[in-house]
């Protein structure tokens, strides 16, 4: 029985091309591209970020894979089914080989789940998708995952989790950065990182999927979008992701170019820190006193969304390339609810609200993001601090890059807790079902059984916790979303999170290259050819 967790996705492709610079010229085999980041690692197992995940997949192979929306399709198994409630089994495509030539068998599965959820110093582990799983070798071929409780999302649990060699179950994370335990079973192989410079991919010629047209790809991480905009049309790159808001309409006019877009359920959000356990250090008094955070009060997270312009920022700094958001799932994906829409501005009720909670006054308060991580992160920061500062919240900005933001985003603070007390951070629902950001976000902090894993605020409600354990226990998949809108709602009147919008994903490339775009805003070489 296989299972898509993904509604059908509506998403537009507009494609310029015409007789222009490029007019004539022969494609060569190798590709070189653009990126707005780079990976932290290439341990595929190290963090679990976009950036990281997106490129792994190109060396690396899950059980199961997503297509463009995300629905599942066969990856490392060639077909899986439920037995009963809480076990699943999986048959595994024969004939498959590493690329160091090691055949690929069940055993490398049972290796790489050990390996994946105890991965040292992991700013955002992917032990959420392993704990409470046991995995069972029937045969070399065969393979069972069993859980405690009903556990209709562990087909898309596995497509989250790259499948490694199991001789290299003890490999250090800088065993795969230098490459010496680097060898997957995806479309490319590792050849070379030069962190900050090139990341350099060849074609795996044995390749159990779909054949690759590129020979070698070639990887340059430039964060300025302007920049990326410039390499293109200067012919130093040949394709780009994230195109500036401010270049898309000349781009699309440009002879010899093609524009790519998709409604991306990629959201901009800003964490909050709601306890006081331990104090941060970045609210004080308007004397600069430190004080504990106002953000334990629901009426200061709601001034504080109250007091966000979301469409001035949809309008103004990204170019109408996002829509505000009140929550994780944009409409039309599953786990979306009809009930919640993103606050209106209202900076009167907002200072209304601060008052109610005693803060009438004001206080100083830093917040904090990566910077070049997403469109236009720096300008959106800055944006929001001014508008929470004509509330009378005194607001400054501190960037930095995001391989530094999110080390000290989990781990920055006293004993290994999150660091910061207001933060912006951005989230892609890899999964494709809708309890992912929930689990991950929103649940209590529970180590030991993989949820709140990127609970960065201290945000905890016992009923949202039940109405998430409940819906992933749920094999009645209508059943089991309908506790998830619930929880979503619960959460979002509380303000676990403020949304801040949906972006809507692009790329360009020269013309003759074309991609296969979809649901998520994150770039898959595999889909990048030769029209």
């Amino acid at each position: 029985m296989k299972i898509s967790f993904i509604k059908p996705l509506a998403f537009i492709t507009a494609v310029v091309s015409s007789l222009g610079f490029w007019s004539g010229s022969v494609l060569s085999d190798d590709l070189t591209v653009a990126l707005a980041a780079e990976p932290t690692s290439m341990d595929p197992h190290y963090q679990n970020t976009t950036q990281n995940n997106s490129l792994m997949t190109q060396m690396y192979s899950a059980l199961v894979l997503q297509d463009v929306n995300q629905r599942l399709v066969p990856g490392l198994a060639k077909s899986w089914k439920s037995i009963n409630d809480t076990t699943w089994e999986f048959h595994l495509r024969p004939g498959v080989k590493f690329q160091n030539g090691s055949a690929f068998s069940a055993e490398d599965v049972v290796a790489t789940m050990q390996r994946a959820a105890n991965v040292p110093n992991s700013p955002s582990s992917f032990a959420t998708f392993i704990k409470g799983k046991s995995f069972k070798v029937i045969d070399d071929l065969t393979l069972q995952i069993s859980s405690d409780k009903s556990d209709p999302f562990a087909p898309n649990d596995m497509s989250r989790i790259a499948i490694i060699d199991s001789a290299f179950i003890n490999a250090t994370t800088e065993d795969f950065n230098t490459g010496v335990a680097a060898f997957g079973t995806g479309p490319f192989s590792l050849t070379k990182w030069l962190p900050g410079d090139l990341i350099e991919l060849k074609r795996n010629d044995n390749y159990w999927g779909n054949a690759v047209v590129w020979d070698n790809v070639i990887i340059r991480p430039i964060k300025d979008g302007t920049t990326r905009t410039a390499a293109l049309i200067s012919g130093d790159v040949d394709f780009i992701e994230r195109v500036a808001p401010s270049d898309l309409p000349n781009l699309e006019k440009r002879a010899g170019i093609s524009v790519f877009k998709s409604v991306s359920n990629r959201s901009l959000y800003l964490t909050l820190h709601m306890t006081d356990n331990p104090r941060r250090a970045f609210t004080t008094d308007n004397d600069g006193n430190s004080i504990a955070s106002p953000f334990q009060d629901v009426r200061m997270r709601k001034a504080v969304s109250l007091a966000i312009n979301r469409q001035a920022i949809s309008d103004r700094i990204m170019d109408g390339l996002s829509s505000p958001a009140g929550q994780f799932s944009p409409e039309g994906y599953v786990g979306y609810s009809p009930n919640l829409k993103a606050d209106d501005y209202d900076p009167a009720r907002a200072k209304g609200l601060m008052a109610e909670a005693g803060y009438a006054d004001g206080f100083k308060l830093t917040i904090h993001g990566p910077a070049g991580r997403y469109t236009n992160d720096t300008r959106i920061l800055e944006a929001i601090a001014q508008m929470l500062s004509s509330i009378n919240i005194d607001t400054s900005v501190e960037t930095m890059p995001a391989s530094v933001f999110f080390k000290r985003f989990a781990r920055g603070g006293v004993d290994n807790t999150p660091e910061f007390t207001v933060a912006m951070s951005g989230y892609a629902n890899g999964s494709g079902e809708p309890s992912h950001p929930l689990r991950i976000f929103i649940h209590t902090k529970q180590k030991e059984r993989g949820y709140g894993p990127g609970n960065r605020n201290g945000y905890s409600n016992a009923e949202v916790d039940k109405l998430i354990e409940d819906g992933r226990a749920s094999m009645d998949i209508e059943m089991g979303e309908k506790a998830f809108i619930k929880a979503t709602e619960i959460a979002m009147q509380e303000y676990a999170l403020l949304p801040i919008h949906h972006v809507v994903a692009t790329w360009a490339a020269r013309d003759g290259i074309t991609y296969k775009n979809g649901a998520l805003d994150s770039t898959f070489l595999h889909n990048v050819s030769k029209e």
